[in-house]
C-alpha cells in the first residue's frame, strides 16, 4: 500500500488518537494569545517533541472544533498556519497530515558576529550592511539615518493601514498602474505646486519604492558607463556607490553652508562636461545646511550654459523650517529631477516615494521602470495617500521636527562639550557634520570593536579622501549607552 493510500484510509488507532488528541487541548480564555495562537502553539509543540509524528494525521476541522470548543474558523487558520511554516500538509479530501520539522542542515552552521569586524576597506557597503543587519547582531547604530522608531507616530499609521484595509478592494490584489497610485499622485502634485514646483500629476510624477530606487532608476535610465556624474563634496555615501557601480565617473564639487561652490562648479564643468549634477538642496546629507536663493540662480545659469541635468534629492526637505529653496521651483522642471520619499517621517517600511520632472523625462524613466520594476507596491502607496489626504502628515511632521530640532540643539552642545569643533552650526535636519580632531575612520574601527557604528568623514568623500569629520545622528545623544561608548572612544570627557 502506497503511503497515500494509507492517509486516505486511517486504520482504527490512528482515529482513536485523533480523537484523544481532539479531547486533550483546552483553550484559554482571557489570555493574551488568540485562539488561533493557542491552539497553533500546542500542535507545534507537539510536534517538535515528537507527540505528533510525520505521517499522523490531525483531527479533522470539525471533530476538532466540537471537541475544543472553538469555531471551524478557528481550527481552519490554525491548520493554516502549520501548513504555512511547513509541519503540516493538506491532502484534498483526507485531512491534515504531520511532516517532518523542518531541519537545518548538518554541518557547521556559521553565526553572525554580535557585532560587526569592520573590512580592509571601512565603505559604503560595510556602513550599509552592517545598518541593516539582523536585530540584536549589530551595533548600536549612530550611523543611521533614519529616526527611532519611537520617534515615528505608529498610531498615525497603523489607523491609516486599517482604513485602507477597511476599504480594500480588487486593486490591492493587481499590480497598480505603471505611474502609481493616481490618488497619490494627485496629492504630491497638490503639495509639490502649493511650494511652487509646477508637476502635471499624469505627465510630470510617478511613484518608486523609496527615493533611493528612485535615484537608481534615473542613473539607469539617463547616463552610460563613461559619463561624467558631478556630485557634491562632501555627500550622501550611497550616492557614490551606485555611480561607481554603474561604471560612471564620480566628481565632486565642493559644498558649502549655502549651497555649491559656484565658482568651482563652473571651473569643474568647463573641464570634464556633465551629463549630470546630483544636489541635495534643502536640509543636506550629511551637513545639514541649505541652499540659498542667489547660489541656486548661479547653479541654474551654469547647468543651462554648459547643459548638463540637474538631480534635486529633496530626501529631507519635510524637516526644513518652512518651504525651502528649490531648484525644480525656479527651473519650472525644465532640467531638474525632483526625487523626495516618505521613509525618513513616516517610517523605514513604507517604502514610497516619487520622481517629478519634465515630461519627455518623466516618458524615459516610465519606460525604464517598465522594465525593472513595472509598478511600485500600491497598499504602502494607499496608506501614504491615507494620511497625506486627511491632513495629519503636516501636524505629524510639526511635532517631528520640533523634536528633531531640540535634540540637535543638544547633540551640538554635547558635542562641543566633548572638544569637536562644528564649523557650521546645522539649522534643521537629524544630522550634525561635526570635526572629531583624528582620523574618523581610525575612530569608527575602534567604535566597531566596543560595538558603536559611527559614520567616518571618508565615506562621504567622492575620492574617499582621510577626513577628521565625522556624521553624528543627533539621536544618539539620547541614548545613554551609545553615548558612553561615544565618549570613551573618543577619549575625553566633556570639558
Amino acid at each position: 500500500m502506497t503511503p497515500d493510500a494509507t492517509e486516505h484510509a486511517p486504520t482504527p488507532a490512528a482515529v482513536a488518537m485523533e480523537d484523544a488528541f481532539a479531547q486533550g487541548w483546552r483553550p484559554l480564555r482571557g489570555t493574551q494569545l488568540s485562539l488561533v495562537e493557542q491552539l497553533t502553539a500546542h500542535v507545534t509543540g507537539l510536534i517538535r517533541n515528537q507527540g505528533l509524528r510525520p505521517g499522523m494525521r490531525l483531527p479533522s476541522v470539525r471533530a476538532m472544533a466540537d471537541a475544543a470548543g472553538v469555531s471551524r474558523c478557528t481550527v481552519v487558520q490554525a491548520y493554516g498556519q502549520l501548513e504555512a511554516q511547513g509541519l503540516v500538509r493538506s491532502r484534498a479530501g483526507a485531512g491534515f497530515f504531520v511532516c517532518a520539522p523542518p531541519m537545518a542542515p548538518s554541518g557547521s552552521i556559521p553565526t553572525a558576529p554580535s557585532t560587526p569586524v569592520a573590512p580592509a576597506a571601512f565603505d559604503a557597503l560595510f556602513l550599509m550592511g552592517s545598518m541593516f543587519s539582523a536585530p540584536g547582531r549589530g551595533a548600536h547604530n549612530a550611523a543611521a539615518g533614519v529616526l527611532p522608531p519611537a520617534w515615528l507616530d505608529i498610531e498615525l499609521v497603523g489607523a491609516a493601514i486599517r482604513s485602507v484595509g477597511r476599504t480594500a478592494s480588487s486593486t490591492l490584489l493587481s499590480y497598480g498602474t505603471l505611474h502609481g497610485y493616481r490618488p497619490l499622485r494627485q496629492q504630491i502634485a497638490t503639495m509639490l505646486q502649493s511650494q511652487d514646483v509646477p508637476v502635471h500629476p499624469d505627465t510630470q510624477l510617478m511613484t518608486v519604492s523609496g527615493a533611493t530606487q528612485g535615484l537608481d532608476l534615473v542613473v539607469r535610465s539617463l547616463l552610460r558607463p563613461g559619463d561624467t556624474v558631478f556630485v557634491e563634496d562632501p555627500g550622501w555615501y550611497v550616492v557614490c556607490g551606485l555611480l561607481r557601480a554603474q561604471g560612471l565617473q564620480v566628481v565632486g564639487v565642493p559644498r558649502r553652508a549655502d549651497g555649491p561652490d559656484v565658482e568651482a562648479l563652473a571651473r569643474l564643468a568647463e573641464r570634464h562636461r556633465p551629463r549630470v549634477f546630483i544636489v541635495n538642496s534643502a536640509v543636506h546629507n550629511p551637513t545639514g545646511s541649505s541652499l540659498s536663493a542667489g547660489i541656486a540662480h548661479e547653479v541654474l545659469r551654469v547647468a543651462e550654459r554648459l547643459d548638463f541635468l540637474l538631480i534635486e534629492d529633496d530626501t529631507f526637505a519635510d524637516f526644513h523650517p518652512g518651504v525651502p529653496v528649490r531648484l525644480a521651483a525656479l527651473d519650472r522642471l525644465r532640467r531638474v529631477l525632483l526625487i523626495g520619499g516618505y521613509a525618513k517621517t513616516l517610517g523605514g517600511g513604507l517604502r514610497v516615494g516619487y520622481v517629478a520632472g519634465a515630461a519627455p523625462l518623466m516618458r524615459q524613466l516610465v519606460e525604464s521602470k517598465l522594465l525593472a520594476c513595472p509598478t511600485s507596491p500600491e497598499l504602502g502607496e494607499q496608506v501614504v495617500h491615507r494620511i497625506l489626504a486627511e491632513g495629519q502628515y503636516r501636524r505629524h511632521v510639526g511635532r517631528l521636527r520640533e523634536r528633531v530640532d531640540a535634540t540637535r540643539n543638544r547633540c551640538l552642545d554635547q558635542l562641543e562639550q566633548l572638544g569637536c569643533r562644528i564649523e557650521h552650526r546645522p539649522p534643521a535636519g537629524m544630522f550634525v557634520w561635526a570635526d572629531c580632531g583624528r582620523d574618523s575612520e581610525q575612530l569608527a574601527r575602534e567604535a566597531i570593536a566596543l560595538g558603536l557604528l559611527l559614520a567616518p568623514g571618508m565615506l562621504f568623500s567622492p575620492q574617499s579622501a582621510p577626513s577628521r569629520m565625522l556624521r553624528v545622528a543627533v539621536p544618539m545623544v539620547d541614548d545613554t549607552l551609545s553615548w558612553d561608548l561615544f565618549t570613551q572612544v573618543l577619549g575625553r570627557q566633556p570639558r
